[in-house]
Parts: structure tokens; sequence; C-alpha cells
């Protein structure tokens, strides 16, 4: 399953996840659905700007994340 959003994280808002003091980043999917992502898996799109972009998540059958990417 493929799942579509749009993430735009300053990076003082990213900084609680990347510390481990807050653990989900809750975000809206093109389809209107609420996700609750852990926040360690956006660690490799942190810049100087914070977390920002098109984001692809895929999930296996049981929900489980597979792969987390820029689109």
């Amino acid at each position: 399953m493929r799942v579509y959003f749009t993430l735009n994280l300053s990076y003082q808002d990213f900084l609680p996840y990347y510390q481990g003091l807050a653990d989900k980043i809750v975000v809206r999917d093109t389809q209107g659905r609420v996700l609750k992502i852990s926040g360690r898996h956006f660690r490799p799109f942190l810049t100087e700007q914070g977390v920002q972009g098109q984001f692809v998540l895929v999930l296996d059958p049981l929900g489980n994340l597979v792969s987390l990417t820029l689109s």
C-alpha cells in the first residue's frame, strides 16, 4: 500500500522528534486519512530548513513501514 502526504516542519518544530523527546508525527494523507508515523523515520530528511516535501510511505499488508521516500 502506498500513502502520499506533504510535510512541512521547521527545524525547531522537528527538534523534539530528532532528540527523542517526542515520538509520533501526525500527518493527513491525500485521501484524508490521519497517520501517526514515528519521528525517527524522518531523520534522514532533516535539513537546515526542517523536514519538508511530498512523501511516499509504503506499507506491507500488516501495516508495517517498508519505506519512506520523497516523491
